[in-house]
């Protein structure tokens, strides 16, 4: 058996990555995608190994050298047109020795698990195409197959169909031909081929007209979990080196892209904190409905999107803001606070970051599941003044909870102390009771002029993607100063037409709380049978746990994540813990927390 490799495009699309470098000397991680290649195809004990060079194509060879020579013997092709050609062209050229031996053909720009080529050289069928299901992600030819996986159609960009997407299954672009299979079919296709329509195509479309004869000369080989990559763009080579870094970095790749992990397939986010609820309602289908309209249509300015919010959450217009998420009106608040700000540790850090820590006044409960009480507050900031009080309720990561009659005499003591207190009860919805549980009622806000009430749509309503986020406050001179200070553009149109359309679904939204709380609670008691585990009790949609001894919190997140794709938060390092091993666990819907319990008992 040999390997065809195909190396002599541009790669335009990588930009500076491939200025000086054909696309497979990109490195990720430290090495290259020719070197990783090679190095899994030397384990497998070929005859030799054929690369297809063309831009940069003195620089490969120079790269590859003779490093090699004690494992593989590599021949050269070169294909001197290779801007003005495809890869049908580059195969072409390589055409004979295709037909002198049964041929693994793998394109250049791609970082696959060493045991992907394994199961393709170990399968005994002579014709096989490795595909995997299809993602959202994923470009390029695709395939459909039939129940013995015999490839039936191959699908190129130009025929691909959205509503056909449950069909199908993309190429990796590696492929094992037998010798008979190149010599009688792929070869005397592939020349008439492009004689008859040119240079400039793709070499998969030889095998779609192959596919129309109903021979059954190629079949599929979908892969399960194996991981695998293709790097077109800058992009790509960003999740590349997430999907394989090293132990050392992993999980610093991962928290470091904030969210957008549908580009990782298949894995679980147990990081970010969303009810998984909601988006079963009919008021995602209306939306989706309307996309192109929402998408080519300019939104309204803020005083439209103020009536709005006004309209969902029931607050007078000057006494509430919408914002580009929660985290534009933090930004944005912080910046209009004077003096001290009193902070509870651990706490969500988005707000004291935005200030100098000269001006932070912190309180961190001294007990193990660092519960606090609205009378701890007043004992502690009676004793050590801040201007402003900021309480996260319930708190993340704790999901410590202050109860509504508990939260309103805090509240009455702060306006008699001087203090503005800022609630953040962006997960008050996953609290028990949660329809009596929330400030943002007209008659609270004016008995208490100084509060601020801040709430996350992204989370309790399961909608992050849309960006939004409210502020409310019955001073109505700093919500008249944050509004001049975001953009009067700060909302897009989908954020705008999910609050124009919600009072439809407010029952589905009460339902999907209300379903979220039992399933936290079967969840809690799953997660409690775990024994490396201490569950705190919480009132939000996850769930802080120490991680006892000796297993680390770090070991933890990283055996879930390589061996199961289950990205867990380490917050071992947050300030205001103790010094001690801890994780926190989103709550997601009962099939995917299924899912994790099995692997944690696995550990």
């Amino acid at each position: 058996m040999q390997a065809i490799i195909l190396a002599a495009g541009m790669g335009r699309r990588l930009a500076e990555h491939t200025k000086n470098n054909t696309k497979c000397m990109v490195e990720v991680n430290g090495v290259s995608l020719i070197d990783r290649m090679l190095t899994q195809l030397s384990a497998l004990q070929l005859r030799r190994v054929v690369i297809v060079i063309g831009y940069k194509g003195k620089e490969l060879t120079e790269h590859i050298g003779h490093r090699y020579d004690d494992r593989l013997k590599i021949e050269y092709v070169t294909n001197p047109i290779y801007d003005t050609t495809n890869n049908i062209y580059s195969l072409a050229l390589a055409k004979e020795q295709l037909i002198e031996d049964d041929t693994l053909l793998l394109e250049s720009d791609l970082i696959i698990d060493d045991s992907i080529l394994d199961l393709l050289v170990n399968n005994p069928e002579p014709n096989l195409a490795l595909v995997a299901k299809y993602e959202s992600w994923m470009d390029g030819t695709m395939v459909r197959m039939d129940k013995e996986r015999n490839i039936v159609n191959f699908v190129p960009k130009a025929a691909f169909r959205y509503k056909d997407t449950d069909s199908y299954y993309k190429t990796l672009n590696i492929y094992k031909f037998s010798k008979a299979f190149s010599r009688n079919k792929y070869v005397p296709f592939l020349e008439a081929y492009t004689k008859s329509v040119g240079n400039n195509e793709y070499y998969e479309n030889v095998l779609r007209i192959i596919s129309f004869l109903d021979s059954h000369d190629m079949k599929a080989l979908p892969l399960t979990n194996e991981k695998w990559y293709e790097i077109d763009d800058k992009q790509d080579l960003d999740i590349a080196e997430a999907l394989f870094a090293d132990e050392k970095d992993i999980i610093r790749k991962y928290y470091g892209r904030y969210g957008g992990f549908w580009r990782f397939p298949k894995m679980l986010d147990y990081c970010y904190l969303v009810n998984p609820y909601f988006g079963q309602s009919r008021i995602i289908d209306e939306m989706e409905a309307y996309f192109r309209t929402l998408i080519a249509e300019y939104p309204s300015g803020m005083k439209v999107n103020t009536l709005l919010a006004s309209k969902c959450w029931k607050v007078k217009e000057e006494y509430i803001i919408p914002g580009n998420g929660a985290a534009e009106l933090i930004k944005s608040l912080m910046s209009f606070l004077p003096g001290t700000i009193g902070v509870i540790r651990p706490t969500f850090e988005e707000y004291p970051n935005r200030r100098d820590k000269a001006d932070l006044v912190t309180f961190v409960p001294r007990n193990a599941d660092y519960r606090y009480s609205a009378r701890d507050l007043m004992d502690f900031f009676g004793e050590h003044h801040a201007d402003n009080l900021l309480l996260i309720n319930p708190d993340n990561p704790s999901g410590n909870f202050i109860p509504i009659g508990d939260l309103l005499a805090l509240a009455d003591w702060c306006e008699e102390s001087g203090i503005r207190l800022i609630v953040d009860e962006s997960f008050v919805d996953f609290s028990i009771g949660y329809e009596y549980n929330s400030l943002l009622k007209n008659d609270i806000l004016e008995s208490h002029p100084s509060m601020c009430v801040m709430k996350s749509i992204s989370k309790s309503y399961g909608v992050p993607g849309i960006r939004l986020g409210i502020f409310c406050s019955a001073d109505t001179d700093l919500i008249a100063q944050m509004k001049k200070d975001v953009s009067i553009w700060n909302l897009n149109s989908f954020a705008e037409y999910f609050m124009q359309i919600f009072s439809k679904y407010e029952g589905d939204y009460k339902r999907a709380c209300d379903q979220f709380i039992a399933e936290r609670s079967d969840f809690e008691q799953k997660l409690r049978s775990v024994p490396f585990l201490r569950v705190m009790p919480t009132q939000a949609n996850y769930f802080l746990c120490e991680v006892l001894p000796p297993l680390t919190a770090r070991q933890l997140v990283l055996t879930t994540l390589k061996k199961h794709n289950i990205l867990l938060r380490d917050c071992s390092g947050k300030t205001g813990l103790d010094g001690k091993q801890y994780i926190r666990v989103a709550v997601r819907n009962h099939e995917d927390n299924a899912r994790l319990i099995e692997a944690l008992k696995r550990y």
